[in-house]
């Protein structure tokens, strides 16, 4: 199967605890509307399934993808993505936190609706930050190939480092579904193995598990 260039952004946002839930919907609500814009390939956003990252509690997620970074930085300086950020995302959030990154990408560019999504982002170790980044790309770039519940795989170095918190590499995996991807929980040793390869060169793992909505329209 071919693999076409594509520009991945990732967003994380932990809202406050007391927030209402209007408030939560209208924020997702009007993130999803996003997708509507022209440079968007894809846009998916919704409440994290499963946060297992300890340092931090993330708890909704929006996923999109691109042609080129000129098509995300459209999107990124258009007044409704501005105008959703600041009505919407700032007033109800503790914290936001972003990646972007370009990956060889095989399969759909939009994923099926109520397909799972793992994403991990990894922080290396600042002794380690140039000399191991190729390594642990291969490590990562070598899951789909022993892990045959993946469907896509993305992953790539993250560019735009202003609001990553010092996170580098960044990697999405695709699964038909919740049973798919909790499959691959089941093969300990397997995945413990892949884990072995890199963890003395890592200084923080964030890790979460999100399951894709179907479209707005399909909600009418």
């Amino acid at each position: 199967m071919s693999t076409q260039k594509t520009v991945e952004h990732v967003v994380l946002f932990k809202v406050k605890p007391d927030t209402s839930s209007s408030k939560i919907d209208s924020m997702i609500s009007n993130l999803r509307s996003l997708v509507s814009l022209p440079p968007v390939l894809h846009l998916t956003a919704g409440p994290i399934h499963l946060n297992r990252s300890s340092s931090f509690n993330f708890t909704h997620l929006l996923h999109s993808r691109y042609r080129t970074k000129e098509d995300l930085a459209a999107y990124s300086a258009h007044p409704s993505h501005l105008d959703a950020v600041k009505t919407s995302v700032l007033p109800i959030c503790d914290d936001v936190m972003a990646v972007d990154w370009i990956a060889d990408l095989r399969g759909p560019i939009v994923p099926r609706p109520n397909s799972a999504m793992r994403l991990t982002l990894l922080k290396l170790k600042e002794s380690e930050e140039e000399k191991e980044k190729g390594e642990i790309l291969s490590v990562v770039g070598g899951i789909e190939k022993e892990f045959a519940e993946i469907e896509q795989l993305s992953f790539g170095e993250n560019f735009s480092p202003a609001r990553a918190k010092g996170f580098s590499i960044a990697s999405i995996a695709i699964f038909a579904g919740l049973k798919e991807m909790e499959g691959l929980d089941d093969k300990g040793e397997l995945v413990e193995m892949h884990k072995a390869k890199v963890r003395d060169l890592l200084e923080d793992v964030i890790v979460v598990d999100y399951v894709i909505p179907p479209p707005p329209s399909a909600n009418l």
